[in-house]
Order: C-alpha cells, then structure tokens, then sequence
C-alpha cells in the first residue's frame, strides 16, 4: 500500500521590515536625510492626506517579498499619516509613492543605482532625486508616460509635486519652500518655532497691552463723559441761579417803584392836609 503524505500548507508570506543595511553609511549622507525628511513633514504638516517616510521598505507587489526597496526618503499623497512597518502598496489603496529621494554615500556604485532606478521607473514613482553630497550633485528625473527621464538642469528644478526648488550654487544643495524659505536642520527648525512661539507670545502680550490701554481710554472717556454731564448740570443749576437772580432783582425793582410811589402819593396826601389845616 502506498501511503501519500499531503503536502504542509503553506504558511504566511513574510514581508521583511529591515532590509539589515544601515541607514546612513557616514554623517554626511544622514544629515541630509534627516535634513529632507523633517522638512518636508514640516512643509507638508498641513497637507490631510501624505505619508512620508525614511528608510521603509516599500512593497508594491502581494506576494512578492523580494520585490522591495526602502528609499531614503519617500512622500506619498493621499495616504494617511502613521506608523509603518514597512509601506505594502496593496494595502496602500495602490498608490506608489509619487516622490522618492536616493542620498549618495561611498558604498553606492552604479549597478546598485541602475537598479533603483529600474525598480522605481517600473512601479510608478512620478520624481526621482539623486544627490550626491559629496560632490554637491543632483540628477532629477520625471515621469514622462512610462518611463523617468532625467531633467537638466537640475540647478533651480523646481519640484512639480512638492514646488520646492533646488540650488547647487553653494558648497552644498540648498533646498527652498515654495515661500523662499530654506530648509534647515532639526536644531534650526526647532530654533525658528520657538522664535515664532516667542514672537506670538509677544504678539499676544502688546495686544493684551493694547487691550489694556483701550479699556483705560474706554474709562477715561466714561469719566469725561461724567465730568461734562455734571459740567452741564452745573451749567443748569447756574443758569436757574442766575434765572432766579434776574427774577428777584425785578422784583426788587418792582417793589422800589411801587414803595417810591407809595412815599410819593403819602407825601402828596400829606402836603395837601397841610394846605387844608392853615385855611381854617
């Protein structure tokens, strides 16, 4: 009798969230990741949905672990912000990353970066950024149909997702906001929003001021009001006592008229009693 064992079920696919490779191989090139990465969550912080990342691997295929990169820095729109443990494309809603960043270190050499930038063509990235800062070199490439095709010059691209702008006049990359600003290190980010948590406390302190003085305007003007209201009643109480004045001293008048009359008439009465006593 021939006994056929069934085969095990297979168990769960795994999908790796380590690729076991650093980050960064050197200072240099973790800096400006760390400078990409802060800066674009700070510039995209009001943005509802996208999800940025550093270092995740991104799968774009159920099923087939081996099929991954983990970008340097990725942004991806539409999708909502939280952690990972790495970015499955099929859990994703479909959407690839529409942005990638790849940071130059020593270690990379040309096969590696050929690769990356096949992988990224295939699976749909819209802008691919290569910096080498080292050299102060930056390579651009964008979505044209199906394929990436490189852009130059690359000094002052500015990015058609992001609208960012790149500058390789100085020693090194600047980057700048669509408002002109530069990006800046985690130090100098965290620098500039105490000096903005500083000048709106300032802000908050001359409107306060301004508040204060307003309502002591407010109560000298109610007091002003006061004082002319009982200005005024003064005035009243002026104009009846002058009133009163006039009314008195006609009366004063009046009465001097009719007792220099009286004293007339009794004078007349008494000359004319006289006239009559010598007669007889």
């Amino acid at each position: 009798m021939t006994v056929t064992l069934a085969s095990p079920a297979p168990g769960p696919i795994v999908y790796p969230e380590s690729d076991g490779k650093p980050m960064a191989d050197n200072t240099k090139q973790a800096r400006w990741i760390v400078i990409l990465f802060d800066n674009l969550l700070a510039l995209l912080a009001e943005v509802a949905d996208v999800f940025i990342a550093a270092d995740l691997l991104w799968y774009p295929v159920e099923g087939e672990p081996e099929t991954c990169q983990a970008p340097d820095v990725f942004v991806a729109f539409g999708r909502p912000r939280g952690d990972r443990g790495s970015y499955k494309q099929w859990e994703e809603g479909g959407i690839a990353p529409q942005v990638v960043f790849e940071i130059l270190s020593p270690g990379n050499d040309y096969t590696e970066m050929a690769d990356k930038h096949d992988f990224y063509e295939q699976h749909g990235v819209e802008e691919y950024y290569v910096y080498n800062p080292d050299k102060n070199s930056l390579v651009v490439y964008v979505r044209r149909g199906e394929v990436l095709r490189r852009v130059r010059p690359a000094d002052g691209f500015v990015s058609p997702r992001l609208k960012i702008r790149f500058q390789l006049t100085a020693p090194e990359m600047t980057v700048y906001r669509p408002d002109g600003r530069p990006f800046l290190m985690f130090d100098q980010l965290e620098a500039e929003r105490v000096q903005a948590v500083e000048r709106a406390e300032q802000a908050d302190k001359r409107a306060e001021q301004a508040g204060e003085r307003a309502e002591q305007a407010d109560k000298r003007a109610e007091q002003a009001e006061q004082a002319l209201h009982q200005a005024d009643e003064r005035a009243e109480h002026a104009e009846e006592g002058r009133r009163q004045a006039d009314e008195a001293r006609r009366l004063a008048e009046r009465q001097t008229v009719e007792a220099a009359g009286e004293i007339e008439r009794l004078r007349r009465l008494l000359e004319a009693a006289g006239q009559t006593g010598q007669q007889e």
